[in-house]
């Protein structure tokens, strides 16, 4: 279950987000029934977060927020329901990022989302290993996204 919130001024395609995470939790193998908040806020409200939790000025582009601690199942293990947590993604900062990128803002919240949730499900980017896994397996997720959407 994927609830989708836009409490910021910008318009999002809420519906891509949807079919990404649908997608992404597929793929890890988490149950469907497995409960994930996406919440889109504005630079004001992401900054005031981004100070209480993690300690750090000014507005960040993603934080997460796990719950219940689920990790990726298997084919033949899935992971069972429960509630994976919340991702919160500032779309101003997205924008300023893909700008820089090349590339248009759904794409870098592609991006985020796909971050977001990796970090949900217990994956970091801290150390040199953590970080070669997570990014590659977080690339395979969006580029098999792409491969989806083009079947679409």
């Amino acid at each position: 279950m994927i609830e989708i919130n836009n409490e910021s001024a910008i318009e999002v395609d809420e519906t891509v987000l949807q079919r990404l995470t649908d997608f992404n939790l597929e793929q890890l193998h988490v149950s469907p029934d497995a409960e994930v908040a996406i919440v889109l806020v504005d630079e004001g409200a992401m900054e005031a977060l981004h100070v209480q939790w993690m300690d750090e000025p000014g507005p960040t582009d993603v934080l997460s927020f796990p719950m219940d601690e689920l990790r990726p199942g298997s084919e033949d293990r899935p992971t069972a329901p429960g509630l994976l947590g919340d991702i919160v993604l500032c779309p101003q900062v997205a924008e300023t990022q893909a700008q820089a990128a090349g590339h248009g803002l759904m794409d870098e919240l592609i991006l985020l989302t796909t971050h977001g949730l990796l970090h949900l499900l217990g994956f970091d980017h801290a150390e040199p290993d953590e970080e070669r896994e997570m990014f590659g397996l977080q690339k395979e997720l969006i580029q098999g996204f792409a491969a989806a959407e083009r079947r679409r």
